[in-house]
Order: structure tokens, then sequence, then C-alpha cells
């Protein structure tokens, strides 16, 4: 079931653990928070919350409402027809489809988000890839997608997702040795940067106005932050940071 609707505010931290839950293969945890953060849809982050849903509803046998989602994502990155919305859409049609169909819109996936500057929605097209292609029974091709997967999450630090693609390498009989990634290291300059801001309390209006982002530019990378520190909120940001005595903008 889903849960109780939330207004703008509250998208963001329910889109987050979506993400976080479906990095962990917790697909009814990320099915409930991706239904709470889509509930707006002129809100943005409804946007984003859509292939979560997507994926959490696919990976559960609900296909009805996995393929509505699919529905909503289309009319959502029709327009301009970008690398990054047409990529994303392939992603999730991928997981709704079957044979020749299905790895057509994989390998579209990979192309076209191969060309944006998302490494993280490339790494999981490769991981979902892969993971079919194992279902599959073809096993030395979903090697090659899971070990770029792997590798891609390990280095940007999405622990979540990088642990499922390890235990997928597994699962085609690979041996793989676990890989620590020192979190807060891999977040880039200026995820950093904003994180350590927001920890200090300044909204994302004052973080955008001092680094010359727009509000949602902030959002955004504060969602990243969040899934690679595998964190929901920035009160986690006091604990998940270490303290380096630099936090003033």
């Amino acid at each position: 079931m889903p849960g109780p609707p939330a207004r703008g505010g509250e998208q963001f931290p329910h889109w987050v653990a979506a993400v976080l839950y479906n990095g962990l293969g917790r697909y009814d945890e990320a099915l409930v928070m991706a239904e709470v953060a889509q509930v707006v849809p002129e809100m943005h982050i409804s946007t984003w919350a859509l292939p979560e849903l997507i994926e959490a509803a696919g990976r559960t046998g609900q296909t009805r409402r996995a393929k509505e989602a699919l529905d909503r994502l289309a009319a959502a990155t029709d327009v301009g027809d970008s690398d990054w919305g047409q990529g994303l859409y392939a992603r999730c049609r991928a997981l709704l489809s079957e044979g020749e169909e299905a790895e057509r819109c994989y390998r579209e996936a990979v192309e076209r988000l191969g060309r944006t500057r998302f490494p993280t929605e490339l790494a999981r097209a490769h991981l979902l890839y892969g993971e079919w292609l194992r279902r599959e029974g073809r096993r030395a091709d979903a090697r090659t997608h899971l070990r770029t997967a792997y590798d891609s999450f390990t280095a940007i630090g999405m622990q979540a997702f990088a642990g499922r693609a390890h235990n997928e390498l597994l699962a085609t009989g690979e041996t793989v040795r676990k890989r620590a990634a020192d979190t807060p290291d891999q977040l880039t300059p200026q995820e950093s940067q904003i994180a350590r801001m927001a920890r200090t309390g300044l909204s994302n209006s004052e973080i955008g106005a001092q680094l010359f982002l727009s509000p949602r530019t902030v959002e955004y990378h504060l969602g990243k932050v969040f899934a690679k520190l595998a964190i929901t909120s920035r009160h986690q940001l006091t604990q998940a940071l270490p303290d380096q005595g630099h936090d003033r903008p």
C-alpha cells in the first residue's frame, strides 16, 4: 500500500529513501517510498521518483503499477529528446520487456546514458542489464556489465548498489573481492561543498545563492550525497561527514 500523501518538502527524503531501498534490493519498501515521492505531479521530484517506482513495482510483480508509471515517465521525458530522458525511459522500459525487445532497450539505455554526465544512471543501466543477462543464462555477458556496474558504484561511493552488483557477480560464479570505499572522499568537490554547507543549516536557496546555483540544482546534488552516504535527511550529515573544521561557507 502506498504511504500517506506528501507535500513538496516531504517528497525529497522519500525519493532518496526509494533510491536507497532499491539499491539494497528492498523493493517493497522502495515502492512505498517512491509512491509517496511522486504523488504531487507538478513537482520535479515526482519525475525523479518514477524510475524508482517502476523498478520496485516490476521487481515485486506489480506490473500494472509499473506500466502506469512508465506511461507517465514517457510523457515526462518526451520533451527535448535528450539522451538522459530517453536513456532513462529505455532503461525502465527494458525492465518491463522480454526477449529481443528487452535487450534492445538495455543497449539503448547504456548507449544514451553513456553520452550524459550522469554516471550513476549509467551504472544502474549496466547493473540491470547484467541482472537480466544472468537470468537469461548468459553469464559471461552478464559479468561484463556487472563488473562495470560494480566498479562504477564503488568509485562513486554508492555502497548499496555496489553490494547488489557484488552479489550478482557472485551468482555468475565470479570471485569478487569487496572493496571498501571511503565514502566522504568519493563525493565530488561540489557535492562535498554543498553537503558541508547544508550541515550548517543553510537552506537550498541560501546555498544556491552563494554558489550561483539554482535551488533545484542544489537539491539534486544533495540527493546524490544522501544516496552515496546512505542517509535520508540533513540531520544525518553531522554523523555521516567527518568534522574537518571548515564548514563555514
